[in-house]
């Protein structure tokens, strides 16, 4: 009988997800009020896309440093200085707020430097989890990891857009109490953070070279398993993403305004956290590869449902869906990428993993806003569900020994490799 709350016995593990939970939901609020306050200045489709981009520019420019930095130094150290850098960030955009700014390129400046931390310290997050629980309960905390991740970002938007519309004056007015809220929610990160008594130190002890820094993705290209589940969400992400537009349709399209807005972007999170309650007391346990191909399909469907929706009831309801097929997906790629990695690298794998996740949600963003522009966001978002659908019967193909993945553990993971090895090996 499977204990549903195995990870919660370790105090650090406790502290860690109580920090997390707080910090998500005042990025999630911050994002909103961003997308909203450039929506207003512009009008433009292509202004959201380019909100995506500047975040998704610092993970493909520091992806090899912030790896290295995560497996070479104490990965909570890491953690403090780039949310210690992300606070900053949040009282400038208090401070444009205050002075009611009319331009959008100091607010794609800061953005860019959020971009920055995130690159930094979404490999040392990771990589820091099997440090806080025995790894007999690290399935269990990726799925609780996941589904506080989901209740933050069912919270997070719904709060965002109630703060968005409060009838307050002055500098706080707006987009600016959701910036303030965003850093009293990093001040109490860096808190609960700084109480951690887990102390990793490095993990990689050789200096910085050309082979250590390339290290994880080498890893990542030799092993089928991580190389198939990672790209296949970059590309379903990419194509099926619809979060940037989510604006255009709560304004133009369903006509519910910021508080339908913070409906839209909290549907997937209350999907996602159905499913997650779900595989806490039923675990994966056999047909982790096959399982996680036809959840991107689902994924893929649900986004094409909702481009063609015109009632909010129904988009919310296409939305759950696609939150909650993405939430098995989520945990089987993020249990496979630990398990299947010795913790000495697990850092520049990780890396490796940010930048896929962050290629697929902020470089998707852009491409969202890009074909917007082109067709117009109905269309897009129905052509990139169609896309997701497609990429999903090719990756099933392409990826053999992704379908061969039974149990996430080491062990079954290590023999999908092997079994898939040996036929390759019987064909010559």
């Amino acid at each position: 009988m499977p204990q549903p709350a195995a990870a919660f016995l370790s105090r650090d593990f406790r502290r860690y997800q109580l920090a997390r939970v707080a910090v998500i939901i005042g990025a999630e609020a911050q994002a909103l009020a961003v997308a909203w306050q450039v929506y207003s200045i512009t009008h433009r489709a292509i202004d959201l896309g380019y909100t995506g981009l500047m975040l998704f520019f610092p993970g493909l420019l520091f992806l090899l440093p912030a790896g290295h930095a995560a497996d070479r130094f104490d990965r909570r150290q890491v953690i403090l200085v780039c949310y210690a850098m992300q606070a900053v960030c949040s009282l400038l955009l208090l401070r444009f707020a205050w002075i009611g700014i009319h331009q959008v390129w100091p607010i794609f400046a800061v953005l860019f430097a959020i971009g920055t931390g995130r690159a930094f310290s979404g490999p040392a997050s990771s990589a820091l989890v099997p440090h806080l629980v025995p790894k007999s309960h690290f399935v269990n905390a990726v799925t609780w990891g996941s589904a506080i991740f989901q209740i933050a970002n069912i919270v997070g938007p719904a709060l965002g857009g109630i703060l968005y519309t409060l009838p307050l004056h002055g500098p706080l007015r707006g987009a600016g109490i959701a910036y303030a809220v965003a850093f009293c929610s990093i001040l109490w990160f860096l808190a609960l953070m700084a109480s951690l008594s887990v102390r990793p130190g490095r993990m990689e002890h050789r200096a910085f070279s050309k082979d250590v820094i390339l290290a994880g993705i080498r890893y990542v290209a030799k092993k089928q398993v991580l190389l198939g589940s990672i790209s296949l969400d970059l590309f379903a992400v990419l194509l099926g993403g619809a979060v940037a537009l989510m604006p255009i349709f709560a304004q133009d399209i369903l006509h519910a305004g910021p508080t339908g807005l913070g409906m839209l972007r909290a549907a997937p999170a209350l999907g996602a956290l159905t499913v997650s309650a779900c595989m806490m007391w039923r675990p994966i346990r056999q047909g982790a590869g096959v399982k996680m191909l036809v959840c991107v399909a689902i994924f893929g469907a649900a986004t094409v449902l909702f481009g063609e929706s015109r009632n909010l009831v129904l988009s919310l309801a296409a939305l759950y869906v696609v939150g909650a097929s993405d939430m098995v997906s989520v945990v089987i790629r993020a249990s496979m990428l630990q398990l299947a990695t010795p913790p000495e690298m697990r850092g520049r794998v990780s890396a490796v993993n940010s930048l896929f996740v962050v290629t697929s949600n902020e470089l998707g963003e852009f491409e969202s806003g890009l074909t917007a522009q082109w067709w117009g966001a109905v269309r897009a978002v129905v052509i990139g569900g169609i896309g997701s659908m497609v990429i999903t019967g090719l990756w099933a193909g392409f990826f053999p020994r992704l379908r061969c993945a039974g149990a996430l553990t080491p062990e079954a993971l290590m023999e999908a490799e092997l079994e898939e090895s040996s036929q390759e090996m019987r064909q010559l």
